[in-house]
């Protein structure tokens, strides 16, 4: 049987499902769901623009700022295919390699985002403790490092999951509950043990997002340390005004994170359609709120994307 299932592999197709409950109306939810994507992609972009245009940006906070809006538009490009797919076309259909891709892609751009949120916690730090090294710590080569290294500790850790799915038979409808793959999804279709796949997945949460929270909790803890040593009020006000928008962009990516996480334990028998909504928030706010949160507290970003469209009009 698993001889079989594997030679069939490739002619796999997995099924998705669009928004329970809701089919109806799909072509008056693609209006909000193709408006997000458009915010999500072009405000970070705009972002990414900017900082590679201003010189003045050519620093570890904004150089940073970059490496998330990358992480940002990566997960929703991801996405966008499928979910847009489904909405406009009613097209269900995947298949499994394209599945597994798109798993992959997510799961790997979400992880990327985690590490550019640790190392951004990281910049804040020595920004406050150590303000008058701080651009000799952080030098650009560093920083490169530092994305390098997040990029192939996402990768290395993602692929396993797709290579041990890929080998499992497969032999039950392959009906999926959302309009885009994850793993905690198609661990359910395989008809064979998949304690290994589970025990991995959650090996991997732990070391990458549930590590990656601690350290941003713990430099925190030591930020607000320094802060407090500061003897002027006016100096820890500016001190920790500076975190502002790096707090709010942690605070849009872990709490639906651990939104989506509770209501899976918590509200196993409740409606579809929320469990559906809650992974669409955990999804699509962060790369939304994350361009509009530095745009709005951060002057220098704001002052950059206003000297791209000016430099763009006076090439028109």
């Amino acid at each position: 049987m698993k001889a079989e299932s594997n030679e069939s592999l490739d002619l796999l197709s997995v099924f998705l499902t669009g928004i329970p409950g809701l089919e109806a109306q799909h072509g008056c939810l693609s209006i909000p769901f193709f408006t997000t994507y458009t915010v999500a992609i072009v405000g970070n972009s705009l972002i990414m623009a900017a900082v590679q245009a201003d010189p003045a940006l050519h620093e570890p906070m904004y150089l940073f700022l970059s490496m998330l809006a990358v992480t940002e538009v990566g997960v929703s490009v991801s996405t966008l295919p499928t979910v847009m797919g489904i909405l406009w076309f009613d097209t269900r259909q995947i298949d499994f390699d394209g599945c597994l891709a798109q798993m992959f892609f997510i799961h790997t751009f979400s992880c990327m985002e985690s590490g550019v949120l640790l190392a951004m916690s990281y910049d804040r730090f020595v920004a406050i403790y150590n303000p008058l090294r701080y651009t000799a710590i952080l030098t650009l080569p560093r920083i490169i490092s530092m994305g390098l290294g997040i990029t192939v500790k996402s990768v290395t850790l993602m692929a396993p999951l797709s290579i041990l799915l890929r080998q499992l038979p497969y032999c039950h409808t392959n009906v999926l509950s959302h309009s885009y793959c994850l793993h905690s999804d198609l661990i359910q279709l395989p008809c064979a043990d998949t304690k290994l796949n589970s025990i991995l997945g959650l090996a991997i949460v732990l070391a990458t997002f549930g590590l990656d929270s601690l350290l941003i909790v713990i430099s925190y803890m030591l930020i607000l340390y320094t802060v407090l040593g500061i003897a002027s009020g006016e100096g820890r006000r500016k001190a920790l005004n500076t975190c502002v928008s790096h707090i709010g962009a942690v605070l849009v990516y872990y709490v639906p994170m651990i939104g989506v996480s509770v209501m899976h334990r918590a509200t196993k028998h409740a409606s579809p359609l929320v469990h559906t909504l809650m992974s669409s928030i955990y999804l699509f706010v962060p790369p939304v709120l994350n361009p509009i949160i530095y745009s709005v507290k951060t002057k220098p970003i704001r002052q950059g994307i206003a000297t791209l469209f000016s430099c763009k009009r006076e090439l028109l």
